[in-house]
């Protein structure tokens, strides 16, 4: 998840709860902890924002990746060329200010207790090759072609199988720029789950024009959104075709297993994310 959930709701509804700080499920030798991963591209004065927010490895004049190895010739753009350190072409004659930047987040969690109805969370990448290989492989990012007709809508689908049956209570997308939104179907074509990409339309913190500041979520009514044990599910994703390099996004979906045992997590903690990685 990135920017874009300044503007996602994150709120699990009551009575439900994502659990954590279960010690009986921390491997042995390990102790479970928060950790963030932060990317981060100053884009003031670039030549050519959107083209450094893809990492387009002509604007960041690079040829290795970043432990030194050389780059694929096809590699046009991506994470192989915006790694720590690198910086994006600016315009002649900008002159860089240094600026603090402050990320803040707010974590709410509660003890656990029989109140509260524990739910299962699945991450979903609509380019996983595993109903055809039996393998997990998911595209980290992959290149969507520039359109031959003009503007176009490029489409790409994933099928997947839920092994228990539950409820969906919670879901949302995450996508990047030139994202428009990922739906969840059922095999009978219902829709569990959608989500629309939220674009800014101003120049402030929160607002800015053309890029991506949240996502819909999906909040079904208790028993609306049942999923059947062993049924396939289609992921569908949108993006526009418009040769951009797409880091890969996932549709992340809570749902309540039907006949959970609640003292299998008793004496644990709730940790919900109120609001990750908001600029101030």
């Amino acid at each position: 998840m990135g920017s874009e959930t300044r503007k996602t709701s994150t709120y699990v509804p009551d009575p439900y709860g994502i659990e954590v700080g279960d010690p009986s499920k921390v491997p042995v030798g390990y102790e479970e902890k928060w950790m963030f991963n932060i990317h981060a591209i100053d884009t003031r004065g670039a030549v050519d924002a959107m083209g450094c927010n893809e990492c387009r490895c002509n604007l960041y004049n690079v040829t290795q990746d970043k432990d030194g190895q050389p780059l694929k010739p096809y590699y046009v753009g991506g994470l192989y060329c915006c790694y720590d350190g690198t910086q994006c072409k600016v315009k002649n004659a900008f002159k860089s200010v240094k600026r603090n930047v402050y990320f803040k987040y707010t974590v709410k969690w509660v003890d656990w207790s029989d109140s509260i109805v524990p739910v299962k969370v699945f991450i979903f990448d609509v380019t996983d090759t595993w109903q055809h290989t039996g393998i997990h492989n998911c595209l980290f990012e992959y290149d969507v072609e520039k359109s031959t007709t003009g503007v176009a809508t490029n489409t790409r689908r994933s099928s997947v199988s839920f092994p228990t049956a539950g409820d969906v209570i919670y879901g949302f997308a995450q996508q990047y720029n030139g994202g428009i939104g990922a739906a969840l179907y059922g095999e009978d074509g219902r829709v569990l789950c959608a989500s629309k990409a939220i674009y800014g339309k101003g120049k402030d913190i929160g607002d800015e024009a053309g890029y991506i500041v949240g996502m819909t979520t999906c909040y079904p009514k208790p028993g609306s959104a049942k999923i059947v044990k062993d049924e396939t599910r289609r992921m569908i994703r949108f993006k526009y075709a418009d040769s951009l390099r797409i880091i890969s996004t996932d549709l992340l979906v809570s749902y309540q297993r039907r006949k959970q045992s609640k003292e299998l997590w008793m004496d644990t903690t709730l940790l919900q994310l109120e609001q990750l990685l908001s600029l101030i």
